[in-house]
């Protein structure tokens, strides 16, 4: 028989009814189904779920203990999961949830090509990094699926997958900035039988690290992840031997089934409608000065979410992702902002929503796209978005408004370093991302900050390494790494702070090291504030040329500043190459929360702490929050109340209300009005003024002086916002002020107000062309 040629369009997933999925699995595979009718008694039910997450957790702790990549040891860029038979996920690690938002995928992609030829037996595993097919988000993402087998029948999966330093490439560390297609990085590998029987594939294995700079690191991470995969699978059969395989297997489908239960029953309690929400990419790659939209449409209608992102921006560049790289962005951030309260059985949960996406685009890429910045870059911003419509229905409900979050962090800042270690005489080959990084600024919520470089939204585990671990394991050495003042988004409740770190090489030292950077949220910010609340700081990469004390020689002090380094500072690119020399310093700044609310309303004391705390400076206390404080550092009430005046007046006259007298800002009586987020709420009587009333959907008021604004129906009421576009710099002195060093487009800071009192409902960075939020609110009821 001749051999089958597969085409591009085979290596790809999707998910598929269970029926159909059946009906493609060769009859050779035998599996172990329960019916769906089952029961166990409610102990039982406890004590099997909780080994279960037990065991994710232990697998974690069994890769930890035995990877050499300080990206495991240090970072926690790792997860787990158990799923049944045909892959559905039964429990998900606390650690990179990206990492398992597509894991059920590649499992079925395995049993629809692999089952036949070369089959699925007992003992065998599969090593995949193919982003097409679910094995992780880009190359550099590496995964194990783990069949388990009870009896002689597949009874269900177990799979470890983890972020490997790199993988080969034309650049260190397997990014490559420059790529035009997925042959210009790291080869994408469809699931191979690395293990058969028990056994490591010598040849496969083999392979795998010569494809690597580092090949200690892979062939360490996969032998970690085989013995995770192991280790699960052991524990996994006695608990089998104990309570029964059919035990077990209800277990695992009830566990689904109560979370896609309680997942349902939440969304019932919110309110129908559909919400949008538009963000940006920055430079598709090496050269480029464009952004490139991501467009999203949440509808919600009963239980169930529809996810729209038709209208996105077609593939280009490295700031790619497929399929799978979308729903990972979907899944990472619908967990902890939805199913926080709802254990993470992310197989039911996934079930309670659909995606539809245009093919040949940045967040659905066809082979061969360059797909190495996907989940951070497309997959990332795909979720920001969900995130942003997620928390606006949130926001609309009494009951659920403690729930509502700022976008947190917005993104990574990517920068690998790369060179000869020349301490001790030696000279070995370094790759490093730096991981400093992690320490992402958490979004603001309606009543509490958000929490100061408090880590990553998607990693509920991450960690930022140790610096002297970063300094023991490479020729570094870290001028500061701390929490940056002004970073976090300003806002009634303020974005946490994010941080920023400098590195220079070691004394010992004397080539120049190569750098790799790709960075959104430069321009036109991922970190967005909600209700007014403006964006938290612009991502900034830079490095200093000349400085005046190259590599700490002979210095009596450490500088504690940019200023204080001397020479010339070079800006680096969203996306491109660069390098470290012995008299340069490397500086990161990576993303902060967004604020929330309008920061005119914040209490006054409250910014005076922070100004004493350092989350925020005098100049911004002044200029931003309006807030006047004294010679002692104290706040000055009356110098407060006409600097906040002066600014609202400011708004009026750069929207075009010059003269006109503002409305006091009180506590209006709206007790039987629908509440939409901090500053509007919807109410059904007629408006005083004819032009405001709208007989279909309500009409809009202020919360903080009662003006009526517009009618809800298809969000007309914006049209009576007033509304200002001012340069980016005017957010604060957190926001980069120059976007013509990255981007072609124009760029201004667009704030809409309220026409009585001024304050801000809508505050972002953005093109000038981005569209008014009307259709924000095209469909609430």
């Amino acid at each position: 028989m001749a051999s089958r040629i597969p085409g591009a369009d085979e290596f790809t997933s999707r998910p598929l009814p269970r029926a159909e999925l059946l009906r493609q699995i060769s009859p050779a595979l035998s599996l172990h189904q329960v019916d769906d009718a089952g029961e166990v008694d409610a102990l039982t039910y406890e004590v099997v779920r909780h080994r279960l997450w037990a065991i994710t957790q232990e697998m974690g702790e069994t890769l930890r203990r035995m990877s050499g990549s300080h990206v495991v040891t240090e970072s926690n860029d790792f997860n787990f999961s158990i799923c049944d038979e045909l892959g559905e996920q039964v429990q998900v690690g606390t650690y990179n949830i990206g990492l398992i938002g597509s894991m059920d995928l590649a499992i079925v992609w395995t049993l629809r090509n692999r089952s036949d030829n070369p089959g699925i037996a007992e003992g065998d595993m599969f090593l995949c990094n193919d982003p097409w097919i679910g094995g992780g988000l880009h190359q550099n993402d590496a995964a194990i699926l783990a069949p388990i087998f009870h009896e002689g029948k597949l009874f269900g999966w177990t799979t470890a997958i983890a972020h490997q330093v790199d993988l080969g490439g034309p650049r260190p560390g397997s990014f490559s900035p420059s790529a035009q297609d997925v042959f210009g990085e790291a080869v994408p590998t469809p699931p191979l039988k690395v293990v058969r029987g028990g056994v490591l594939q010598r040849d496969v294995a083999d392979a795998w690290v010569r494809r690597s700079r580092l090949p200690h690191l892979v062939g360490l991470d996969l032998r970690a992840k085989i013995a995770a995969n192991k280790n699960a699978a052991e524990q996994i059969l006695r608990l089998i031997a104990k309570y029964g395989a059919d035990t077990v297997k209800i277990v695992m489908r009830r566990m689904m089934d109560d979370a896609e239960r309680r997942l349902r029953a939440k969304l019932e309690t919110l309110p129908d409608g559909t919400w949008t929400a538009v963000g940006y990419q920055e430079q598709s790659q090496t050269g480029d000065r464009g952004l490139h939209a991501i467009k999203v449409a949440m509808t919600k209608e009963a239980d169930r979410l529809v996810f729209d992102f038709r209208g996105t921006a077609g593939q280009t560049g490295i700031i790619n992702c497929p399929y799978p790289g979308l729903r990972a962005g979907i899944v990472f951030t619908m967990l902890p902002l939805l199913a926080g309260d709802i254990p993470w059985a992310a197989g039911g949960l996934m079930r309670c929503f659909e995606i539809i996406t245009d093919e040949d685009t940045i967040t659905n890429a066809s082979f061969p796209a360059a797909v190495g910045k996907g989940p951070f870059g497309p997959a990332w911003g795909a979720g920001n978005l969900v995130a942003e419509v997620l928390a606006r229905m949130l926001d609309a409900e009494p009951d659920h408004r403690g729930d509502v979050q700022s976008i947190c962090n917005g993104t990574t800042d990517l920068c690998v370093v790369s060179g000869v270690d020349e301490r001790g005489g030696g000279a070995k080959g370094f790759v490093s991302p730096v991981f400093d990084v992690m320490a992402g600024g958490y979004g603001a919520q309606v009543h509490y900050d958000g929490v100061d470089t408090g880590g990553r939204l998607i990693i509920p585990s991450a960690r930022a390494p140790d610096v002297e671990m970063t300094e023991y394991l490479y020729p570094l050495v870290a001028l500061w790494r701390r929490e940056q003042t002004d970073s976090g988004g300003p806002g009634r409740q303020r974005g946490g702070m994010s941080g920023s770190v400098c590195y220079v090489q070691h004394p010992a030292q004397t080539g120049t090291m190569s750098l790799v950077v790709s960075g959104t949220g430069k321009v036109a910010n991922q970190n967005v504030g909600l209700a007014g609340g403006y964006p938290g700081n612009s991502q900034l990469d830079l490095v200093v040329r000349g400085i005046d004390t190259p590599q700490l020689a002979r210095t009596a002090t450490i500088p504690a500043g940019l200023d204080e380094l001397g020479g010339e500072t070079e800006v680096l690119p969203c996306e491109g190459e660069s390098t470290l020399g012995v008299g340069d310093a490397l500086y990161l700044h990576w993303q902060a929360g967004g604020g929330y609310g309008d920061p005119l309303l914040r209490p006054a004391g409250q910014v005076g702490e922070d100004v004493r705390q350092a989350r925020v400076s005098v100049r911004a206390a002044r200029d931003v929050y309006g807030v006047v404080l004294d010679e002692d550092g104290e706040v000055d009430p009356a110098a407060t109340d006409e600097t906040r005046e002066k600014l609202r007046h400011r708004r009026a006259s750069d929207a075009g209300l010059s003269g006109t007298r503002l409305t006091p800002i009180g506590a209006p009586d709206l007790t039987t009005a629908r509440r939409l987020d901090d500053n509007l709420a919807v109410v059904e009587s007629p408006s005083p003024s004819p032009s405001s009333s709208s007989p279909d959907g309500g009409t809009v008021v202020c919360v903080h002086c009662g003006t009526w604004i517009g009618p809800m129906a298809g969000g007309a009421f914006v049209t009576g916002l007033a509304r200002r576009d001012s340069p980016p710099a005017e957010a604060g002195p957190h926001i980069w002020p120059d976007p013509g060093e990255y981007v072609d487009a124009e760029i201004v800071f667009r704030q809409l107000f309220c026409p009585g009192c001024l304050t801000a409902v809508h505050s972002r960075v953005v093109p000038v062309d981005h569209p008014l939020p009307a259709d924000e609110y095209r469909s609430w009821t």
